[in-house]
């Protein structure tokens, strides 16, 4: 009796569904990492940074296997995305700042307002800093990868967040904190920002990549669905 052959690529994970959970991801990081930012954050009383820090990296890292596995139009598209998503973010808590609360939420509605009436001024920051940061990110691994004829990932992970961590952190805290702080610890926010997201992409945020863009590249139909389109 003659047996058909399965498919090998029926059970795999759909590319459009990975996508759109990297997309998500995205876009639901840096929302986080916006409310976070408004806390700042001190150790020992040398060093400053807003608690956004700690998840801003894990974006970038998105974006890296975006860009890596989409190409730069996509990853841009994926970034204005983002940048609406924010906006829609700070429109929305500031019309909860607007309305009235009954007087026995007087306490939580303090606090909200006290919240997310800073958050714009972040956001702002943020959404000035993301753009630079992401596009320069996105645009320098896309030509470092045309350089290196596609080889050694994480020369372009580490090498792109080198130039878009440089580009975002100067203008975030500038625009995020400047008058609120010190100018001494306005200087160590911007170092201390620059150079922890870099450590935290070089020891974490590379290593996720390569784990993400393997997996994507093995358990998907990533490989069969690049061959169609160019086919």
């Amino acid at each position: 009796m003659y047996k058909v052959s399965e498919n090998p690529f029926k059970n795999r994970v759909s590319t459009q569904t990975v996508f759109l959970t990297c997309v998500a991801l995205f876009c639901a990081l840096y929302i986080v990492s916006n409310i976070m930012a408004v806390k700042v954050i001190s150790l020992f009383g040398l060093f400053y940074f807003d608690a956004g820090t700690i998840t801003f990296p894990l974006a970038y890292m998105l974006g890296d296997v975006i860009t890596e596995l989409w190409g730069y139009r996509t990853a841009r598209r994926v970034i204005f995305i983002t940048l609406f998503c924010n906006v829609l973010m700070v429109l929305n808590t500031q019309l909860g700042v607007i309305l009235p609360s009954p007087e026995y939420m007087a306490e939580t509605a303090a606090a909200y307002d006290h919240i997310f009436s800073y958050v714009p001024r972040i956001v702002l920051a943020s959404l000035v800093g993301f753009l630079l940061g992401e596009l320069s990110n996105a645009k320098v691994m896309e030509y470092i990868k045309h350089k290196t004829k596609g080889r050694k990932l994480w020369v372009r992970t580490i090498g792109s967040s080198m130039v878009g961590y440089l580009f975002d952190s100067l203008p975030f805290v500038l625009i995020g904190f400047a008058g609120t702080v010190s100018t001494h610890d306005l200087v160590m926010m911007i170092l201390f920002q620059y150079f922890s997201k870099l450590a935290i992409e070089t020891l974490f945020g590379t290593p996720l990549a390569y784990a993400a863009i393997g997996w994507i590249k093995r358990y998907t139909d990533y490989n069969e669905t690049i061959r169609t389109h160019r086919g």
